[in-house]
């Protein structure tokens, strides 16, 4: 993929736009509410689970420069934008 640099408020916007028209819809309801989802603001690809680690790092592992945006389901406050995620092995 090719290598564009993107703003933070770039991230979130496009993101927020894959959220709003493709992924809202078929995430909101019972159980999901309140957990993380991970969006990649290239793609659109994007995962759930508690904290959003898990799918972030599994998000970065299919595309380590993914653009990642995290958000609470249910609730219209982000909590990070992109950012690096690394595993450590100890």
């Amino acid at each position: 993929m090719q290598s564009i640099f993107w703003t933070l408020e770039e991230v979130a916007r496009r993101a927020k736009q894959f959220y709003e028209r493709d992924i809202r819809r078929n995430v909101e309801y019972g159980e999901n509410i309140g957990k993380m989802i991970v969006i990649d603001a290239e793609t659109g690809e994007y995962g759930i689970d508690a904290t959003g680690v898990e799918t972030a790092l599994k998000l970065k592992q299919k595309n380590p420069n993914a653009r990642l945006f995290t958000m609470r389901i249910g609730y219209d406050v982000a909590v990070s934008f992109g950012g690096t995620v690394e595993r450590t092995t100890e």
